[in-house]
């Protein structure tokens, strides 16, 4: 069943930033996942988030998301994101 990674992303350094956008895509596509969202628009509809980027990721499974969050593939990866921008970031699992 598929499984969803949804990140709500505030870039602090946009030059770095980019390094990371290069880089993450084929560690997403490397453990069978894939981009719906990245980037784009937003408009608040209700209430008072005002997220910043934002990121929709499926995988096949929530193994398979977990095995790329936690890869070593990932890992330095991970960190220039966790360098550049603040981000909070859910699995969505059973849908």
């Amino acid at each position: 069943m598929a499984a969803y990674i949804v990140v709500d992303i505030e870039v602090r350094d946009p030059v770095r930033y980019e390094e990371y956008k290069r880089l993450a895509a084929p560690s997403v596509t490397a453990f069978g996942g894939r981009y719906l969202v990245r980037g784009g628009a937003l408009t608040t509809l209700e209430g008072d988030w005002t997220p910043g980027r934002f990121v929709v990721l499926e995988f096949p499974t929530a193994a398979r998301a977990k095995e790329w969050w936690n890869s070593d593939l990932y890992h330095p990866i991970k960190a220039i994101r966790q360098a550049t921008a603040s981000s909070k970031m859910l699995l969505i699992e059973g849908c």
